[in-house]
């Protein structure tokens, strides 16, 4: 439980009379006395220092990249596995080539550990830094006394979550160009080049078919209204992405993801790699299988299936087993849910979750992957489509054309 400490300024001598100026954590100054007497200081002089901003911004904002928390778990547990204190672990990260915003924060997380904090509590201060399941794991870790193993874990799982995002944005990059390209393709065409032969076509007797002068009238609009048209995308972009933000947005749009074909095949394999990872690092670490729910709810990275994986953890709380409890929600694939069934009977389910999880992880690569085989033809087609169309309202009037000279 985290105590209610006070950061003090202070001054201190030795035996030898020998000044130390510093600052530690204490509940009062009688508890600050206590701990400088047992490094062998007896204080002199105590004052309450006041919150800095920094400390106070560092503390409540931003967010570390995922690479670089898994690299700060790796280093940690190997500096712990070799037998370095916490603290001078926590001494040595801090002066690593972090970002600033995780130099700072681990400076502060070193202050709360010298002045007597646990490493969990110390990191609970910057929940807002850290997620929640880190927190969960090194609570686990200190409980267990497997510290320098759960740090290890902690940085697998880390780096298998940003591969797996990464490989999520090179999946969707390609679909995303090919459609820019076929939008600058039809807007290239209707505006400059349908306007420049229609002026040729104008001084022509010709009688121009319907899809010409449908493009053509289109065109006209474009070009006297495109600043009305861009103002208007503008403002329609800006409300998607400010209802994005919100609560109710957000839910529809993970609601979207798990209804929609093809991208509802990509979530769910992502979601279930990440459920079976986490879940089984936290019951395998010790975790009663409750709380080890609980802390899985807050990874899945999906407000819809969130919403339905507490009935989940209100149905195990109830003494109903997981597998019964997971089968009826029908949030996860058949696979797991016989997986966690073969755990749950064999008193293995830890293992058996963290044995499945490279399968699920290529589950969910073999998804993305297929994004680009679905999509890659169907735009392919709709910008040959466009262009075939566009070049059929230029030259059938060019056609007519050479006919009545020809005749």
């Amino acid at each position: 439980m985290v105590r209610n400490l006070k950061k003090y300024k202070y001054v201190a001598i030795n035996i030898e009379k020998k000044k130390f100026v510093g600052t530690f954590l204490a509940e009062n100054e009688k508890d600050l006395a206590r701990k400088l007497s047992e490094q062998s200081l007896y204080l002199v002089k105590a004052v309450v220092e006041k919150k800095s901003t920094a400390s106070t911004f560092f503390s409540t904002t931003g967010k570390v990249k995922i690479r670089e928390l898994a690299t700060m778990c790796r280093q940690f547990a190997i500096m712990l596995n070799t037998g370095i204190p916490i603290i001078e672990a926590l001494n040595i990260l801090k002066n690593q080539s972090y970002t600033s915003l995780l130099k700072k924060t681990l400076e502060f997380i070193h202050e709360d550990v010298k002045g007597g904090l646990l490493l969990s509590d110390a990191l609970k201060k910057h929940k807002r830094i850290f997620p929640n399941f880190l927190l969960s794991m090194v609570y686990v870790g200190e409980v267990s006394g497997a510290l320098d193993k759960i740090f290890i874990t902690l940085a697998d799982y880390f780096e298998s979550d940003a591969d797996i995002k990464k490989k999520t944005k090179s999946a969707l990059t390609y679909p995303i160009i090919l459609i820019i390209m076929a939008i600058g393709i039809i807007v290239l065409m209707v505006a400059f080049i349908i306007p420049t032969f229609m002026d040729a076509f104008s001084t022509l007797d010709v009688n121009m078919p319907p899809i010409t002068i449908t493009l053509n009238n289109i065109s006209i609009y474009l070009k006297n209204n495109w600043k009305k048209i861009f103002i208007y995308l503008v403002c329609i972009l800006a409300v998607i992405i400010l209802f994005s933000k919100t609560k109710k947005g957000k839910y529809f749009l993970d609601m979207m993801k798990v209804k929609l074909p093809v991208v509802n095949k990509i979530t769910s394999s992502l979601i279930t790699a990440r459920f079976a990872r986490s879940l089984g690092i936290l019951v395998d670490g010790g975790l009663d299988v409750v709380d080890s729910l609980e802390t899985v709810q807050i990874v899945l990275g999906n407000t819809y299936i969130e919403k339905k994986f507490k009935m989940v953890i209100e149905n195990v709380r109830n003494g109903m087993s997981l597998t019964l409890a997971l089968d009826s929600a029908n949030l996860f694939p058949p696979l797991i849910i016989q997986m966690i069934s073969v755990g749950e009977g064999t008193g293995q389910l830890g293992e058996v979750l963290n044995r499945s999880c490279g399968f699920f992880d290529n589950q969910a690569e073999t998804a993305l992957s297929s994004i680009t085989t679905v999509i890659q033809p169907v735009i392919l087609f709709i910008i040959g489509g466009s262009v075939g169309l566009l070049f059929y309202a230029i030259y059938s009037p060019l056609i007519e054309i050479m006919q009545t000279f020809g005749g």
